[in-house]
């Protein structure tokens, strides 16, 4: 048994070998910056600080991103297993899941993927015998599937919910107010807020929350 595990493994090993041998790597050049951060007296250098900046409003963080990607695609494309596993993997997580129920206001909500859906939906219903409806779809926010819900929290009286809007993994959120009785979102937005929830008030007229200023 140990003989035929070996004889099995070595030819993966070889293959992974000749792989990374013949995938010589030409990595995009990354600017250097003078930048110092002064912590009480000591100076950290931080060469790379510029790569901070919001990839949405730099053109140049961005296009940084670009080459890394391209870098990395590259490589990773030329794997010869990476369909199989990709096929795999989906076969696999291509069934419906379900969040456990939970009684907010005198509603009952729980959370759905059919699947290969990016992101869950929240479905709320009136009664544990009613029929679901959808709340709030996230896959319907952007076309690629990466603007995300975060964290919720509902009014004593269930009328509404305050949610967080993730983009792209960020922890960076915006917050929002939905009317659950009309399904509207109310104008009102919290941006910049990140690590927090929302903590209503006992008459429902607002809530506590943490952000940057």
């Amino acid at each position: 048994m140990g003989r035929a595990c070996l004889v099995g493994v070595l030819p993966l090993i070889w293959a992974s070998a000749a792989f990374a041998q013949e995938a010589a790597i030409s990595y995009p050049q990354t600017r250097r910056i003078e930048h110092y951060d002064d912590y009480h007296g000591t100076k950290v250098a931080d060469p790379y600080r510029w790569l901070e900046d919001d990839v949405r409003e730099s053109a140049e963080v961005r296009a940084w991103v670009e080459a890394e990607n391209k870098v990395t695609s590259a490589y990773l494309d030329r794997i010869p297993q990476r369909e199989t596993i990709r096929r795999r993997l989906t076969k696999l997580w291509d069934y419906e899941k379900y969040s456990s129920f939970f009684k907010e206001g005198g509603r009952y909500y729980f959370y759905k993927n059919d699947g290969l859906q990016n992101q869950y939906v929240l479905y709320v219903q009136d009664a544990l015998d009613a029929q679901p409806e959808v709340l709030l779809d996230p896959n319907t926010w952007s076309a690629d599937g990466t603007v995300a819900l975060g964290a919720a929290s509902f009014s004593q009286d269930g009328r509404y919910m305050a949610y967080a809007v993730n983009k792209s993994g960020s922890d960076w959120q915006t917050w929002k107010v939905l009317d659950i009785e009309s399904r509207k979102t109310l104008d009102d937005e919290i941006e910049w807020a990140k690590f927090t929830t929302a903590s209503w008030t006992r008459d429902g007229k607002g809530f506590f929350y943490g952000r940057y200023a």
